[in-house]
């Protein structure tokens, strides 16, 4: 079947089963790689993608679900304010160790402090629970979410 996708702002035509995760669209038909692949059940957060700016599992959110919806993936996050920042804070706080998950683990953040320019503790726990580091870089990502809300929230005064 044929679906038209608005992937980054961009149409994009595809032509795949109905029920094809988007994540295998992202990568493999359309070479958008930055979305990362690692349980294929919702559990890991690698997959992770913005559907209408809500962090989204790739992995199990068929093709034929998405419909008109507006899909940002690692690859144009840092276009939006949140997802600058958040960049920038992992950068500035070093937070990637291995980096597998980090593109998941981003888009969760992103999506975080869009909506919340001071999150506390628990709201960064309940935003980025399911999203595994294997590396153990949770202290970082909590101070790199910090740091990326108090710049954000600073530019927006």
């Amino acid at each position: 079947m044929s679906f038209t996708l608005k992937i980054n702002g961009t149409s994009h035509e595809v032509d795949v089963d109905d029920d094809t995760p988007l994540l295998w669209v992202l990568r493999d038909v359309l070479g958008m790689t930055g979305t990362k692949f690692g349980c294929g059940a919702a559990l890991c957060g690698a997959c992770t993608v913005h559907i209408d700016g809500a962090p989204t599992r790739s992995c199990i959110t068929t093709i034929d679900t998405v419909g008109d919806s507006a899909i940002t993936t690692i690859e144009a996050v840092g276009a939006s304010p949140a997802g600058r920042h958040i960049q920038q804070a992992w950068l500035d706080l070093e937070v990637v160790q291995c980096g597998y998950c980090q593109s998941g683990q981003i888009m969760s953040a992103a999506a975080l402090i869009s909506d919340n320019k001071t999150p506390s503790d628990d709201d960064i726990d309940n935003a980025m629970s399911g999203n595994i580091c294997r590396c153990g870089t949770y202290a970082r990502i909590r101070e790199a979410i910090k740091h990326a809300a108090t710049a954000y929230a600073g530019e927006a005064k």
